[in-house]
C-alpha cells in the first residue's frame, strides 16, 4: 500500500505522517456531512488525528509497509471512531499523568491525557495483530 484507500466509513493509510491530513479531511467530511456541532467536530477531529499520530509513530515505528484504518460511524447519539493499527500494543495504564511536576518537561505522554479528556469514551484493546482504539463521543442535541 501505497496511498490511503477510502471505502464508505473505512480509511486506510500507510503509516507515515503525511497522511494525517488524509484522515482529517476525511473524518472531518463525515462529521459536516452528518451536521455534527463545531465542538463535538472539533473533539473528534483532535482526537483522532492524536491516535493515528500514535499508531505510526508508536505502534508502527513509522513502517511504512504497515498500515493505520480508521472507521467512523455517526450514530443519532453519538460518534464512534476505530483507530487500529498493527503494532505490539501498550499498557495504557502506565502512561505517567503530563500535568504531574515530574512531567511537566516532558516530549511524551500527551496524546492519550489529550483525548481521554476530549472524548467521552476511550477503550484499548491489545492483540497479537495490533492495537485497536475506540474513542465515543456523545452528539448534543
Amino acid at each position: 500500500m501505497n496511498k490511503p484507500e477510502i471505502s464508505g466509513n473505512v480509511i486506510v493509510i500507510p503509516s507515515d505522517a503525511v497522511y494525517i491530513a488524509t484522515v482529517d479531511e476525511f473524518v472531518e467530511k463525515k462529521l459536516d456531512k452528518a451536521g455534527v456541532s463545531k465542538s463535538v467536530k472539533a473533539d473528534v477531529a483532535i482526537s483522532v488525528s492524536e491516535i493515528v499520530d500514535n499508531a505510526i509513530f508508536h505502534g508502527n515505528s513509522g513502517d511504512v509497509n504497515k498500515k493505520v484504518t480508521v472507521k467512523i460511524d455517526i450514530r443519532k447519539d453519538e460518534v464512534e471512531v476505530v483507530i487500529t493499527d498493527q503494532g505490539r500494543g501498550f499498557d495504557s495504564d502506565s502512561i505517567p499523568n503530563p500535568v504531574e511536576k515530574s512531567n511537566i518537561l516532558k516530549r511524551v505522554g500527551r496524546g492519550i491525557f489529550i483525548v481521554r479528556s476530549l472524548m467521552d469514551s476511550v477503550d484499548f484493546n491489545f492483540t497479537s495483530t495490533g492495537t485497536r482504539v475506540v474513542i465515543k463521543k456523545r452528539i448534543k442535541g
